[in-house]
């Protein structure tokens, strides 16, 4: 049986009159990296205070790692790891300096902590560098050691809110990379809030999908991916005429087809045999120079659910 992490039921908190978060009940297994997606302003924020006991639930209850969020917030806290939107570090304390104070704070012995600063700051490629002040340090670089912070006592549970936010594409990338293979090293559970659905995509193993304080999704994201239709058909070519594209619209097994930039969109209802399809495009006219195919992206989902939601 698949431990779980986390657990919340009909978990809530206002803030006057606004829903903050609108009971939300879902369960996180141990050992995964779990995205918690949602736009600017969702709740996501809101949902890691309540689950470290920072914040009280207006109704509802959690519980993280057996512990309850209402009572026992202290044992949580000691059994977990957090990156906020503020890093934690000192910038005027070099690299090494600053996760030597936190595992002064944490009581690890020093024999312990010094293995493990070398060990984390190794991992992350950052250990060369050690006596750097911080403020020196691009953006990218202090998130990584700001992870490597919440890590620095071993938890079981770490929590990351936004973690690559502002980082330029280079940047993220990096830093995604390493936490992925830290998080596999290290054998810990992450839950992670993102806006970024191609991140969550690459690096997590569940989502759940908010928004305005309401969970509209949650499974493996080519579940979710599934929960919306089939695939895409993308072709490039020449000679499709309003006509065509009128009869496209018209198949059954085809949700939508337009025209952009000389390349016609087709998305489909269900995963099927297109060779039909591209086959009948021909026949009418069209001069196919490729075909290209995919799945839908979890940002397709998200727009989907969003779509739905507003329409209720």
């Amino acid at each position: 049986m698949t431990a779980i992490a986390i657990r919340t039921e009909n978990l809530g908190r206002d803030f006057g009159a606004i829903h903050a978060l609108d009971s939300l009940s879902l369960q996180v297994p141990a050992g995964i990296i779990f995205g918690f997606l949602g736009p600017n302003g969702a709740g996501k924020t809101t949902c890691i205070r309540l689950l470290l006991g920072l914040l009280e639930p207006t109704r509802g209850r959690a519980e993280v790692l057996g512990h309850d969020t209402r009572t026992q917030a202290d044992e949580i806290r000691q059994r977990t790891g957090a990156l906020l939107e503020h890093s934690g570090l000192y910038e005027r304390l070099s690299a090494e300096d600053n996760l030597e104070f936190y595992g002064r704070i944490w009581r690890l012995p020093v024999a312990v902590r010094r293995t493990r600063i070398k060990e984390l700051l190794s991992h992350l490629k950052l250990w060369e560098r050690r006596d750097e002040a911080v403020a020196t340090w691009s953006r990218g670089m202090r998130q990584k050691l700001a992870i490597a912070r919440a890590l620095l006592h071993r938890p079981e549970l770490v929590f990351l809110d936004e973690p690559t936010s502002g980082l330029d594409a280079v940047a993220a990338a990096a830093l995604r990379d390493d936490l992925s293979a830290l998080v596999a090293r290290e054998g810990v559970t992450v839950f992670l809030t993102t806006h970024n659905l191609a991140e969550a995509e690459k690096l997590c193993q569940q989502v759940a999908v908010i928004r305005q304080g309401k969970l509209l999704a949650l499974g493996h994201p080519n579940e979710l991916r599934a929960s919306i239709g089939g695939s895409r058909l993308e072709v490039v070519g020449r000679g499709v005429t309003d006509q065509i594209l009128a009869d496209l619209r018209a198949r059954p097994e085809v949700a939508s087809a337009s025209l952009a930039n000389g390349r016609l969109l087709i998305e489909l209802r269900q995963e099927l045999d297109s060779a039909h399809l591209v086959s009948d495009l021909v026949r009418a006219g069209v001069q196919v120079e490729e075909v290209l195919r995919g799945k839908a992206s979890l940002e397709d989902v998200f727009l989907a659910l969003v779509e739905e939601e507003s329409e209720r």
